[in-house]
């Protein structure tokens, strides 16, 4: 006879937890003030007919169903019930903006963290408030995540966030406003530019795929020089003599006067992006894409195709709070619940301590 072993993972039966606070209510004998006692897994002094609410863990766990997990506010109430509480669909989306409101301090924070970003990603998307055509932006600097639901897609509404002085880097396609941070540096995405030259070489008629075949040899030899780079297996003197080969190369495509119409606006694209062409070969930890954006945009993307974005501008804002604080948090590896359960907690909207931030770098120091 043996006996052998099998393992099982299994989840305990959900059950609510409810707590009772017995609030101690006094009154100064000097000033005659009124005085109330708070229990630190408080979240509200309201007594009476609203000292009934949820828990932050419950609230927390709501934002995250429904801004995280694109769960909408009925299927969130849903969700909820399997752990033994009962809330409306309504119940749910006034919890989340009270999430939001304690978060509001936090987001504020996160704005100067990309603010303070030696290299930050943005990018833009169409959203929808009460079925009408808006734009969310997601700005990714270091290890912090903004985003922003704007009436628009231009340099104002950049700039929101970025501040009109900017002075890293900005990883970025070809959009024209984002050119007008004339005191950042800039990095054109190479996925757009060899995208675009891979669609000229698909329709080109014969004769005429020289432009964008040279086009998307400088760009992959390019990226081919950075790894080198990064593997070590090519020294100072050599990666600077490629760099500078590499811009000879584009100044001698640049030069080329083709009669093809859509060669002709390629090149015109790129020598308006010339100087921008190399500075992830010249930046240290600066991409070459912006892809960090574009990875930040897809869930939320996702959120609008579930239920179609916001129905105000409000709900748009407590949106851009709450994603803007998960983002970050899964990016430094915190718990976003407990993140935003300890936000609940403080008497008074506070920046959570859990959030690094990254730390203001001058231009000087940017620039060395």
């Amino acid at each position: 006879m043996r006996v052998e072993y099998q393992f099982q993972d299994e989840l305990p039966e959900p059950r609510r937890v409810r707590r009772r606070f017995a609030v101690h209510i006094g009154t100064c004998g000097c000033c005659g003030r009124r005085h109330q006692g708070r229990h630190p897994f408080q979240t509200s002094d309201a007594l009476g007919a609203a000292g009934c609410m949820l828990g932050p863990r419950a609230v927390a766990l709501a934002t995250q169903f429904n801004k995280e997990l694109r769960l909408s506010p009925q299927k969130t109430a849903k969700a909820l019930a399997r752990f033994g509480i009962q809330i409306t669909a309504g119940g749910v989306v006034q919890a989340i903006a009270r999430q939001a409101r304690r978060l509001e301090p936090t987001y504020q924070a996160l704005i100067e963290g990309v603010r303070s970003s030696p290299a930050v990603a943005p990018d833009e998307t169409g959203w929808r408030i009460s079925g009408a055509k808006a734009w969310l932006w997601a700005f990714a600097g270091d290890n912090v995540t903004v985003y922003l639901i704007a009436e628009g897609r231009g340099y104002e509404h950049a700039a929101e966030i970025l501040g009109e002085d900017y002075p890293g880097v900005l990883e970025r396609d070809g959009w024209a406003p984002y050119r007008q941070f004339t005191v950042a540096r800039h990095q054109t995405c190479y996925a757009h530019l060899l995208r675009r030259a891979s669609e000229l070489i698909g329709d080109s008629i014969a004769g005429q795929a020289r432009v964008p075949h040279t086009t998307g040899r400088i760009l992959k030899d390019a990226l081919a020089l950075r790894q080198q780079r990064d593997d070590g297996v090519i020294d100072a003197d050599e990666f600077g003599l490629k760099v500078t080969e590499l811009e000879q190369r584009t100044d001698r495509l640049l030069a080329m006067r083709p009669t093809h119409d859509p060669n002709r606006r390629l090149l015109g694209h790129l020598r308006t992006e010339r100087e921008h062409m190399f500075t992830f070969l010249t930046e240290p930890g600066v991409q070459a894409t912006n892809w960090r954006a574009e990875q930040a945009l897809r869930p939320a993307i996702v959120n609008r195709k579930n239920w179609g974005g916001n129905r105000t501008w409000h709900g748009a804002r407590i949106q851009q709070i709450t994603m803007s604080v998960i983002r970050t948090a899964r990016q430094q590896n915190l718990d976003p619940i407990e993140l935003m359960a300890a936000a609940q907690r403080t008497r008074e909207p506070t920046v959570s301590d859990a959030i690094t931030l990254p730390a203001r770098a001058s231009p000087t120091a940017l620039a060395a």
